[in-house]
């Protein structure tokens, strides 16, 4: 079941993803060496309370924190832990919130320091991707389209495209149908309307697309051990666009020029 969402629902949607923009744009004043990751997420879940939210992933499935903090060769769902950053780390943080009984969803991929070219191209080309997903992401197109695009650009830049894990509508639940693929054939998969939100999310990895799910049942990272990267946004489908409801704007005013 596909739901489609009025137009006032998708204002109170974009209000839930833009305080997951607000909250990335926060973890990226303290992203540095030294940090770990639990810190992060203790910093998030106050940041988000304090804003009249609550933590969308908090004890979701059973998931036990705030956010999804994932380093270099893990995907996504990385546990916050005592773990430091290091210099050279590269860190996604999935952020979601629930506000207005709304979610909101996106992610980021941070390099910590000064990060290898090899990387650092992982993380802009995976970046660049989502964005031409997003341009698929228009009523009258399907599912497919917007996986194709997404693979053929980071394929075509000998990066591999995780199948497991994929994007997926949003709205009151955090996961709702329909899954959006990083991969597929253009025309093919579910017909896009007008009122539908989905979450775009490329996983990318610089080596094969093979991954393990570690013992805790949540941590997924490349079988190679080689990074991975990972950008999200939650996108409404309407008025003959794609609306992108969450933002990376407080993230590039932090970071400046350091800005993937």
């Amino acid at each position: 079941m596909i739901y489609l969402k009025t137009d006032e629902e998708i204002e109170l949607m974009r209000e839930s993803n833009l305080l997951v923009g607000m909250t990335l744009g926060e973890m990226a004043k303290w992203i540095a060496p030294g940090i770990t990751t639990l810190k992060l997420d203790k910093i998030a879940e106050e940041f988000i309370r304090d804003n009249g939210a609550v933590p969308g992933f908090l004890g979701y499935a059973g998931y036990p924190n705030t956010l999804c903090i994932s380093v270099n060769e893990v995907i996504v769902h990385g546990i916050p832990n005592s773990y430091a950053l290091r210099e050279g780390d590269v860190v996604s943080i999935d952020c979601g919130v629930v506000k207005n009984g709304f979610n909101g969803d996106s992610a980021y991929t941070f390099c910590v320091g000064e990060v290898a070219p090899e990387v650092k191209q992982l993380l802009k080309t995976t970046k660049e991707s989502l964005y031409l997903g997003i341009e698929h992401a228009v009523e009258g197109k399907r599912i497919g389209d917007i996986g194709h695009a997404v693979q053929t650009y980071c394929e075509a830049r000998g990066y591999s495209v995780v199948r497991e894990l994929c994007g997926h509508g949003v709205g009151k639940k955090l996961h709702e149908e329909p899954n959006v693929p990083n991969y597929g054939r253009p025309g093919t998969g579910p017909l896009l309307k007008n009122g539908m939100c989905i979450a775009i999310e490329p996983m990318i990895n610089l080596g094969s697309r093979n991954i393990v799910i570690e013992r805790d049942g949540w941590t997924t990272r490349t079988r190679d051990r080689k990074p991975s990267a990972h950008f999200e946004h939650t996108v409404a489908i309407k008025g003959g666009k794609a609306d992108i409801l969450s933002s990376f704007e407080y993230i590039e005013q932090v970071l400046g020029e350091k800005s993937i």
